[in-house]
């Protein structure tokens, strides 16, 4: 089943020695979600150091608060289509 403007996530996928939330493989476009205690130490530095290693794997991270998700769900979609349209968040080149 094709999930979001034609592409398909997995949720909970290993990669590494992590667990990302949600991804889209053919454009390795990671969704994060997160709650409050992300945004305190040593949380806040844990998940950059996450996104820098996935990103140099060339997958693409994009964080959204729960609150986003909860208050504007039709937003986030929206801003999730637009990055799997947008050439700069497709797979690196090979």
């Amino acid at each position: 089943m094709r999930q979001l403007d034609g592409h398909k996530f997995r949720r909970q996928q290993p990669i590494g020695d992590y667990i990302v939330d949600f991804i889209c493989l053919e454009q390795k476009l990671i969704i994060e979600l997160d709650g409050e205690q992300h945004a305190c130490e040593p949380q806040k530095a844990y998940d950059e150091k996450r996104d820098a290693w996935l990103e140099a794997r060339g997958y693409r991270v994009n964080r959204y608060w729960n609150n986003e998700i909860y208050n504007n769900l039709h937003g986030v979609l929206a801003e999730v289509a637009t990055h799997l349209r947008d050439p700069t968040y497709g797979p690196p080149p090979p």
